[in-house]
C-alpha cells in the first residue's frame, strides 16, 4: 500500500481538521520557525500553539527540534515533514481496510446496500 494506513489517516485528517492548525502548516511549508516567533505570526498565544503543535506532531505532519541559539538559549524550531497526501475514494476505502482504531460508538454502523 503506498497511502497512509487507516490510523494514519485519521489522525491526519483529524489534525489538518483545525483552521489555526492549517495556517501553522502553510507557514512552516515555506520555512521551519520557532515557537515564539510562530506564535507572533499566526496570531495566537505560545500555550495554544504549542497544544496545537503537538497535535501536529503526533500526526506525523512536522518535527520539532531543541536548537541552541548563539546567546546560549534553548528554542524549540518546528518544520513541516515530507508528507504527500493525496486523496481519492480509492486510496480512502483501501486505507479503511487497516483500521485499527474502535469506531467512534455513535450508533450502529450503515447497512450495505445489496
Amino acid at each position: 500500500m503506498g497511502g497512509p494506513t487507516g490510523d494514519d489517516l485519521v489522525e491526519m485528517l483529524a489534525a489538518l481538521a483545525n483552521p489555526i492548525r492549517l495556517r501553522i502548516v502553510a507557514t512552516l511549508a515555506s520555512r521551519r520557525d520557532y515557537v515564539s516567533q510562530l506564535a507572533r505570526e499566526i496570531g495566537v498565544s505560545r500555550p495554544l500553539l504549542h497544544m496545537h503543535l503537538r497535535r501536529l506532531e503526533a500526526a506525523g505532519l512536522i518535527t520539532g527540534r531543541l536548537e541552541l541559539s548563539d546567546d546560549g538559549k534553548a528554542m524549540k524550531y518546528y518544520e513541516v515533514t515530507d508528507f504527500d497526501l493525496h486523496l481519492t475514494a480509492s486510496a480512502v476505502a483501501e486505507a479503511a481496510q487497516t483500521l485499527t482504531m474502535p469506531d467512534s460508538g455513535k450508533g450502529p454502523a450503515p447497512k450495505e446496500s445489496t
